[in-house]
């Protein structure tokens, strides 16, 4: 059964894994770039932990029911199926979301493969059937984008530009039609637009909405 996409704001919010070898390595790697706070708990961690950038503590021990106090979301990604299991159904009492490393029917979350070029993120899921084909849409996805170095300035350039334009112009219709108009310019320039760029093109676009009224 296909699942319904949800994007939720991981900044500062704790999130928890429980494992510590390469594949809990991974969904750390993937959570961190989201501001989340992450706990990982596991008697031994893979080499690579210590690397990760970001907001990130290690438990050596073994897991323990109270470590899902306060968590936002829980990744089970242990080697033993049925220790994840516990983990899961320890989840779930505690109403807590969790995603279980290879076994979709225990997750209540499932983790997609992801595409991302700063603010714009795209998650890309098979609803479990198939990590291999959700790979496969995720590279050509990704190779599709027209602007790889780019994204993230022009998505900060377009940000800022909000409060202004909904100040100049109150209505919704062409409100749309500008910031349209606005991605377009960026795209096509490969980058963000400069002030006299952007004066120029917010003159022009909205000259048209002025004289009609």
């Amino acid at each position: 059964m296909a699942h319904f996409p949800l994007f939720i704001d991981l900044e500062n919010r704790p999130c928890l894994i429980v494992g510590g070898g390469r594949v809990a390595l991974r969904k750390a790697e993937k959570l961190l770039p989201y501001g989340a706070r992450v706990t990982a708990v596991a008697p031994a961690f893979a080499p690579g932990w210590g690397e990760l950038p970001g907001h990130i503590a290690l438990l050596r021990r073994a897991f323990r029911a109270g470590d899902l106090d306060g968590q936002t979301l829980v990744i089970a990604a242990m080697d033993d199926p049925a220790r994840n299991a516990e983990v899961a159904a320890r989840c779930k009492e505690a109403r807590v979301p969790v995603n279980v490393v290879d076994d979709p029917a225990r997750c209540t979350f499932l983790f997609p493969a992801l595409v991302r070029r700063g603010a714009l993120s795209i998650g890309i899921s098979t609803g479990g059937a198939s990590p291999a084909a959700a790979a496969y849409v995720r590279e050509r996805i990704a190779a599709a984008l027209p602007v790889e170095e780019g994204w993230e300035e022009i998505l900060t350039y377009l940000a800022a530009r909000r409060a202004e334009i909904k100040a100049r112009v109150p209505d919704g219709a062409a409100r749309a039609e500008l910031f349209t108009a606005l991605f377009d310019a960026c795209m096509a320039r490969g980058g963000p637009l400069t002030e006299e760029e952007t004066e120029r093109l917010l003159a022009r676009r909205q000259a048209p909405f002025s004289a009609s009224r």
